[in-house]
């Protein structure tokens, strides 16, 4: 045991762990041994009784389990300045060139002072944050169907990292977050076969899990809530089947 006050030798981020659990039968001669499977790596290590692991593998399982924020929690843009109670807001602007054409966008809303309640403002900023940015302003030449935060598993690490997913006619893609302009991926409808609740979500350890599958991967989903879970199966299926016809859905 390191003494009290000692350099620590190492770290572990929680987003790279997908699963820790007992590993006493893995290592019979390591008692009260435990396992943190990361990426593709495992670690092994030992509790000091009983009790202690069974405490350690509780708290770091419950730890890893990442949740979506729920609208209006933890989403502020750190690019925009903060809300001040009773203070009237001045409205900025900022210039985009964007196809080679210059586009001039208020970067921040004038404010209605002391009588616009919390509700108003929070609305305000959920609806400018259903779209990335680079969408929710000037013209669209696709049709978005749904929008918003979703926790994806890793293909490689098997870690868990918030995405902001954008459903549209063709296909589904996936944001490091609602600012960015270029997707991290683009899966196209016409190559998903499925989109279902995850039947192994107690393996894994995730709840209101679901996965898209393709010919390639099946892509792991969380959402927030399982009506949020259950909003994205049936938009996916719906737009699959609009795309493919009513002989074709996704399930099939």
């Amino acid at each position: 045991n390191l003494p009290k006050g000692a350099d620590r030798v190492g770290s572990l981020k929680l987003t790279y762990i997908s699963k820790v659990s007992d590993a006493t039968k893995l290592r019979p001669k390591a008692e009260f041994c435990f396992v943190i499977n990361a990426g593709m790596r495992k670690f092994y290590l030992q509790a000091n009784d009983q009790q202690d692991l069974v405490e350690w593998i509780s708290v770091l399982n419950n730890a890893t389990k990442i949740t979506v924020p729920k609208s209006g929690e933890g989403q502020v843009n750190p690019e925009a300045p903060q809300d001040v109670l009773g203070a009237t807001k001045q409205v900025s602007y900022k210039t985009e060139i964007i196809g080679g054409v210059p586009i001039i966008t208020a970067t921040q809303e004038q404010g209605e002072g002391p009588g616009q309640n919390g509700a108003e403002r929070g609305g305000l900023r959920r609806s400018q944050n259903q779209l990335p940015y680079f969408l929710s302003r000037g013209s669209q030449d696709q049709t978005v169907i749904k929008a918003g935060y979703c926790v994806k598993q890793g293909a490689v690490m098997k870690n868990w990292k918030r995405r902001y997913f954008l459903l549209d006619e063709n296909a589904v893609s996936y944001f490091k977050s609602d600012l960015e302009r270029e997707p991290l991926r683009v899966i196209p409808l016409k190559e998903v076969h499925k989109v279902q609740e995850c039947k192994q979500s107690d393996l894994m350890m995730r709840d209101n899990l679901f996965e898209v599958v393709t010919s390639s991967r099946t892509f792991y989903i969380q959402s927030d809530s399982p009506e949020e879970m259950h909003s994205w199966i049936k938009a996916m299926s719906g737009a699959i089947v609009a795309q493919r016809g009513p002989g074709r859905s996704a399930a099939t």
